[in-house]
């Protein structure tokens, strides 16, 4: 008529891990049950991750002389309890264990061991019966006030409680069991009793139960009265069912009730297993397969009060009717805690927990619930309490400074909208416009000697690229997406190598027109628009080339960079194949040196207005910029990467721009005088 006792083990061990106990106490009475219940609960607790404090059994008194024995060892297990920074205790055992329980409990008292109030959450199981002896009910209950209690389930009888208050011993109809209890709990002799004449008196049935604390004797319904209470109707339906008129037994049970008296309990066995009904208590009592009442354990909550009586509270459940999914249910709002606790629901832990952004390291030569607290390494958190180990974030996500979450990266390139990516642009525009002014010059001073005479359309032809080159930087500023990508390196590789291709032309178109001077030149016929153009386009059809290859095998893409920075994505463009990338920039030097040495030799000509020696210089610029370009391009990353090639490409084109327009302009704009013809032609 009571569910397994496997299941209660179960059951602590699920409150224990409700609760977050992992630090507690055992304590059971002396017998096979006791040890097999601390064997048992040890193994299950071990397995869940429960330490155990201490494990104890108290003493069995056979005789009168092992009192002083017994004493010590209770006062010793009392000492032993109330000194453990265990806050739990489960108790196992039946009456017996807990009036012992109660002696110890009062004796530690009486020594003042512990001068300060120590709360302790003391656990029972189902055998646990709270009724003590007469000589006890005077005892103070407090200490088991807020203790959990597991009992089989049981349920409001109609009918009980008024039963019990009419109960009266001198109408007991020959149950000498009322009048042995009743003597006991209210101290008094009955009439005619050959005891001798007590101080309280003699019994007269006017004393009421109703009256007695809660410790002597409980009104309402108990576990165990219950269970007896479905036995007996269980047992009348069992019997019913066997002396039914239509059953295959009639013919053996012929005889009545004198059979009845012959019946032997295996025979009911067939017709208990198959019962089912509902008690006056609304509640269907039937059996499982393994022939055991399916009624599960209820978990109460003890509540004491100053005149030494407690009630039980139902708080939760353990099988039977518990939450679907989950083996206990719990009501933590009704549960009522002792006073002395700080914190509610009380912790019971070897040591405090880890905190979040820390693991615990094991202690030697302790048990596993005792560990110290280790900070997190660089780059791992744990976000929850008592982690064994940390973690890394994800890609996207790095630690937070505490080490006990990720947080998501911030999105980074080089944008407009920040100062460094907003000074850029405003160079870029700044240069682009002085770039337009120049043009304007030239193009307003088109029919002057100095304009003429360095071959006006190319010099248009490299202004215009020049300009485009200033507003390349801009496409770099922009969000990097597949269309931005493909574009940048691009337009940076073909706008350069016309502008590098128009300054190669330049270059060569000088060093020609100076020998087609010379009587009986055959140069003469090389000397014209034509070659410039033919320099051009054929430098820059090289490049196109390599840039198709480059789009048709491996071109630039978008990508995000996730390790580089801690606490940002850095979105880029990836170059795709770096060989080509590579390529394209080593063709730009390629056509840059081969300016500078052409223009090297041709620098001292004479000729007042030689552009050579200008053209030197601006590819000493440009080739020292490009070739410092690639060691400090390589050496940094994310935006700092695209800014180091912004700036190469604007501080080249400036170069390019200040070194062989610069002296053009002042002759034009400030000293005109210069800008003749009978200066062009004079000799140095």
């Amino acid at each position: 008529m009571v569910p397994n006792e496997a299941h209660q083990y179960t059951g602590i061990v699920e409150l224990l891990l409700h609760f977050g106990w992992t630090w507690i106490g055992l304590l059971a009475g002396v017998n096979d049950s006791g040890e097999r219940f601390i064997q048992t609960l040890k193994t299950l607790l071990s397995q869940k991750g429960i330490c155990l404090a201490f494990s104890e059994t108290t003493l069995k008194m056979t005789h009168l002389t092992e009192y002083y024995v017994l004493y010590s060892h209770l006062i010793q297990i009392y000492h032993v309890i109330m000194e453990s920074e265990a806050k739990v205790v489960v108790f196992y055992g039946g009456t017996t264990s807990m009036v012992r329980l109660r002696t110890m409990l009062a004796l530690g008292e009486m020594e003042n061991i512990n001068k300060t109030s120590v709360g302790k959450v003391w656990i029972l199981t189902a055998q646990v019966d709270c009724t003590t002896l007469t000589y006890q009910m005077s005892w103070d209950m407090h200490v088991f006030h807020g203790s959990l209690s597991f009992a089989v389930h049981s349920n409001v009888v109609k009918g009980f409680k008024a039963f019990l208050q009419v109960q009266n011993p001198f109408e007991a109809n020959g149950n000498g069991f009322v009048k042995q209890f009743w003597a006991q709990v209210f101290l008094c002799l009955f009439p005619n009793s050959n005891a001798e004449e007590q101080v309280s008196g003699t019994c007269t049935g006017e004393e009421k139960l109703e009256n007695l604390p809660s410790s002597g004797f409980e009104m309402s319904i108990t576990s165990h009265s219950y269970s007896i209470y479905n036995a007996v109707y269980a047992t009348a339906h069992a019997l019913h069912s066997m002396f039914w008129p239509w059953t295959k037994y009639r013919a053996a049970v012929e005889g009545g009730m004198q059979e009845l008296q012959k019946l032997q309990p295996w025979q009911l066995h067939p017709f208990l297993r198959s019962v089912s009904f509902n008690n006056s208590a609304g509640e269907t009592v039937s059996f499982s397969e393994s022939r055991e009442v399916e009624t599960g354990f209820d978990i109460t909550n003890i509540v004491t009060f100053p005149n030494n009586s407690f009630r039980r509270v139902k708080v939760g459940r353990l099988g039977g009717e518990a939450v679907p999914g989950q083996l206990i249910s719990i009501d933590d709002n009704r549960v009522v805690w002792h006073q002395s606790f700080h914190q509610v629901p009380p912790l019971s832990l070897c040591n405090s927990n880890c905190p979040p952004g820390s693991r615990k390291e094991k202690k030697e030569g302790e048990p596993f619930c005792c560990y110290d607290c280790a900070p997190c390494p660089q780059g791992k958190i744990s976000s929850q309490k008592d982690m064994d180990d940390c973690v890394g974030c994800p890609e996207d996500q790095y630690p937070h400074r505490d080490q006990s979450q990720c947080i998501p990266k911030t999105i980074s390139f080089l944008s407009v909208k920040e100062p460094l990516g907003m000074s850029l642009a405003l160079l870029a525009l700044s240069l682009s416009l002085l770039t337009v002014v120049v043009l304007a010059i030239f193009v307003k001073h088109q029919d002057t000697p100095l304009v003429r005479a360095n071959n006006r359309d190319l010099t248009y032809t490299l202004l215009t690229f020049l300009l485009l080159c200033f507003l390349c930087p801009l496409i770099f500023l922009s969000p990097p997406e597949r269309v931005s990508c493909l574009l940048r390196q691009m337009a940076f590789g073909l706008l350069f190598t016309v502008t590098v291709s128009c300054v190669l032309a330049k270059t060569i178109t000088v060093v020609l027109a100076f020998v087609a001077t010379k009587p009986g030149s055959r140069m003469r016929k090389w000397v014209g628009k034509r070659l410039a153009s033919s320099i051009v386009l054929s430098c820059t059809i090289i490049q196109v080339g390599l840039c198709s290859v480059w789009l048709g095998i491996f071109p630039p893409f978008p990508d995000s960079d996730m390790q580089s920075a801690m606490r940002e994505i850095i979105l880029g463009c990836n170059e795709g194949s770096v060989a080509l990338f590579y390529c394209v920039l080593g063709y730009m030097g390629f056509l840059a040196i081969l300016s500078f040495v052409v223009a090297f030799f041709a620098r001292k000509l004479p000729d007042s207005f030689n552009e050579a020696k200008f053209i030197t210089f601006s590819m000493l610029l440009f080739c020292s910029v490009w070739i410092s370009f690639v060691p400090v391009y390589l050496s940094t990353k994310g935006k700092y990467m695209v800014a180091v090639e912004i700036f190469s490409i604007l501080a080249s084109s400036a170069g390019l721009m200040g070194s062989i327009f610069a002296p053009k302009c002042y002759i034009i704009v400030l000293r005109p005088d210069l800008n003749s013809k009978e200066k062009l032609i004079k000799k140095k």
